[in-house]
């Protein structure tokens, strides 16, 4: 018993130590090795004033394809600007923010309800967010009847409001003010999931033929 205890005390005296020495401060000053700076980012919305902002999975029309293709899931956006009142469909993905979407709503559009599943909604657009002006038909699918329905019903507002201004400049001037709102995205679309829409029935494809598509 005694052998065993000056050891133990021995042990016990060197991690106090130890502990001492870890703790003591020694008043250096270790200066970053990097300065990060804070950059502003510009969205192209700062001059916008949002009137919808909801959560959807949005999908495109492949005319090649005959076939619905995913186009990204995230928040979309109906803003107006403070200047000149024309307002904007924007839809950004949600991790990466890319615009998979973007373009004026004017008066000739019209947004109807899927056939195929009431929480979701199809529109014709000519769409800007692959940096060139294209025809497209949408389809966008929300998590709930209520944001669809909201949706639809702002959409429309918003479409018959733009036909008491005057009439919409041509489709070069378009593409100038939305080239100019379309800040810091990259213009390609990238990888296209191939995901068929679980809204997606074959009355759509009848609709598209009947619409021109």
């Amino acid at each position: 018993m005694s052998s065993s205890e000056p050891e133990q005390s021995h042990r016990k005296d060197e991690e106090e130590e130890t502990t001492a020495a870890d703790d003591e401060d020694t008043g250096a000053q270790v200066a970053p090795i990097v300065r990060l700076e804070e950059v502003a980012i510009s969205t192209g919305e700062e001059e916008e004033e949002p009137i919808l902002d909801l959560k959807a999975k949005l999908y495109r029309f492949d005319k090649d394809g005959k076939q619905w293709k995913e186009r990204g899931a995230g928040t979309v956006k109906l803003l107006k600007h403070k200047e000149s009142g024309k307002v904007r469909l924007v839809m950004r993905q949600s991790k990466t923010l890319k615009i998979c979407a973007n373009h004026l709503v004017i008066p000739t559009m019209t947004v109807q309800e899927h056939a195929g599943n009431e929480k979701s909604c199809v529109w014709h657009a000519t769409d800007f967010a692959d940096g060139e002006l294209k025809d497209e038909l949408f389809c966008i699918r929300f998590a709930s009847l209520e944001n669809c329905r909201s949706f639809m019903e702002t959409f429309q507002e918003v479409a018959e409001s733009q036909g008491k201004k005057e009439d919409n400049k041509d489709a070069s001037d378009t593409a100038g003010l939305l080239e100019k709102l379309n800040v810091g995205d990259d213009k390609t679309e990238g990888k296209e999931q191939e995901e068929k829409p679980d809204v997606v029935k074959e009355e759509d494809k009848q609709t598209y033929k009947e619409e021109g598509g």
